[in-house]
C-alpha cells in the first residue's frame, strides 16, 4: 500500500544504468487529476514520506513517469504512470507467526481480547518488521486454518501506541471484524483510558475538541488544530479527574473518536502533557519545586515508568454473534501502579500550601 512507503533520505547512484533497481511504488494518475507538481502530488499519496525526501528522490533519478526519470517540478498529467525505483528490494511485509507471549483475557471462535504490555509494537512497520503483536497473534492462531494473518478482513479491529498498555480486540472471522468495525465507526463501543498528566486541573471534568493532524515540523508527532479547520480529522476527548497529586493528576479519558495519538496530543494541547511522554514534552519537569531532592524524585519516577503513563483500562462492545454486551477491565501494569503509589506517598508528605 502507498501509505507503507518510506523514501530513504540517502539516495545515491540510482541513475547508474548498471545498477539494478527495484520497484517500490506504482500508481496511475486519475483521469480527472489537475496539473500539479509531482513532489506535491506524491507527498499527498505517500503518507510517511515528506516532500523534501520526495524531492531528493527525484534529484537522484528514482522517481519515474512512464519509465523516464523526472525532476520534482514535473507536472503530473491524467494517465501518467508513476513509479519509485530504489537500489534495494522492498522489505517483505508478509506477517509470519512468532512465538511471543500473549496475555489473552478472553477468547472464543469469533474473537479474542488481549491485554497488551507497554513496549510491544502492534503492527509491523519501518524499524519494526518483526516481534510485533500481530506476529504474536499469528503464532497463537497458527493452528486455526481459517485465520490468515495477512488477510485484512481478519485481525486487529483497532490499535494503541507501542508504549501504551491495555486492551485490544481481535476478530477471527471477516464477519466478526465487519461487525466490530461498524461498532467502532458508529461509536457504540465503550473505551476508557487512565493517564497520569502534568499539572493540576481547576475543573473536575472537561471536554477537548480539536482536529488531529500530522505535525509538519515532526512527522512522528500529531498536532491539534481548531475544530472548524479544514485540515486534520475531527477529534473529541472527554476527561474526568480521578486523583490529584498537586503537580500531576490521574485522569480518566473517554474517546468519542479514535485518532492517532489523540489523548497524547489533546492533553498537550490544553497544557497537560502525559507524564513521561517524551515525544509530547512530558519527559521534562513541568511542575514542582526547584530543589535537587524534588528533581531526583522526578527522575526516579521517570525510571520507574519509562514511557507515557497511559493505559487502555476498559473495553466494551456487543458480541458480533451472541449480541451480548461484553465488558473488560485491565488492571494497571506494574510500572503505572508503582508510579501512582509513589505519587500517593509523595502527596502524603506535603501540605496544601505546597501547591499554591
Amino acid at each position: 500500500m502507498a501509505d507503507d512507503i518510506i523514501i530513504d533520505e540517502e539516495l545515491d547512484g540510482l541513475e547508474d544504468e548498471e545498477q539494478q533497481l527495484f520497484e517500490h511504488f506504482r500508481m496511475e494518475v486519475d483521469k480527472g487529476q489537475e496539473s500539479v507538481r509531482i513532489d506535491k502530488y506524491l507527498s499527498e499519496h505517500l503518507q510517511h514520506s515528506s516532500r523534501n525526501r520526495i524531492q531528493k528522490a527525484a534529484d537522484a533519478g528514482s522517481i519515474r513517469v512512464n519509465d523516464k526519470p523526472v525532476k520534482s517540478n514535473y507536472k503530473v498529467r491524467p494517465g501518467d504512470v508513476i513509479t519509485l525505483m530504489l537500489d534495494q528490494p522492498r522489505h517483505d511485509t508478509t506477517i509470519q507467526p512468532e512465538e511471543i507471549p500473549l496475555d489473552v483475557v478472553y477468547e472464543d471462535d469469533q474473537l479474542m481480547v488481549i491485554d497488551k504490555p507497554a513496549g510491544l509494537v502492534v503492527h509491523p512497520g519501518v524499524g519494526n518488521f518483526h516481534g510485533t503483536l500481530v506476529n504474536a497473534i499469528a503464532w497463537h492462531l497458527r493452528n486455526l486454518p481459517s485465520y490468515d494473518p495477512n488477510d485484512p478482513e481478519v485481525g486487529l479491529v483497532h490499535r494503541i501506541d507501542k508504549d501504551t498498555s491495555g486492551l485490544l480486540v481481535v476478530a477471527k472471522t471477516p464477519e466478526a471484524k465487519s461487525d466490530l468495525g461498524l461498532q467502532f465507526f458508529n461509536k457504540t463501543t465503550h473505551r476508557s483510558y487512565n493517564a497520569l498528566v502534568w499539572a493540576n486541573f481547576v475543573e473536575d471534568e472537561g471536554r477537548i475538541e480539536g482536529n488531529i493532524a500530522r505535525d509538519p515540523k515532526d512527522r512522528l508527532r500529531m498536532t491539534v488544530l481548531p475544530p472548524d479547520s479544514e485540515l486534520g480529522k475531527p477529534a473529541v476527548t472527554h476527561y474526568r479527574v480521578m486523583e490529584r497529586f498537586g503537580y500531576v493528576t490521574l485522569v480518566e479519558c473517554i474517546l468519542e473518536t479514535g485518532r492517532t495519538h489523540q489523548i497524547r496530543a489533546h492533553m498537550r494541547h490544553i497544557g497537560h502533557p502525559l507524564f513521561g511522554d517524551e515525544r509530547y514534552g512530558g519527559m521534562e519537569i513541568l511542575r514542582g519545586e526547584r530543589s535537587s531532592t524534588y528533581k531526583a524524585y522526578i527522575q526516579n519516577c521517570f525510571k520507574l515508568c519509562p514511557r507515557q503513563a497511559l493505559h487502555a483500562r476498559t473495553l466494551g462492545f456487543v458480541h458480533p454473534v451472541t449480541k451480548q454486551q461484553m465488558d473488560f477491565t485491565s488492571p494497571w501494569p506494574s510500572d503505572m501502579e508503582q508510579l501512582i503509589a509513589k505519587w500517593r506517598a509523595f502527596i502524603k508528605g506535603t501540605t496544601a500550601d505546597t501547591f499554591r
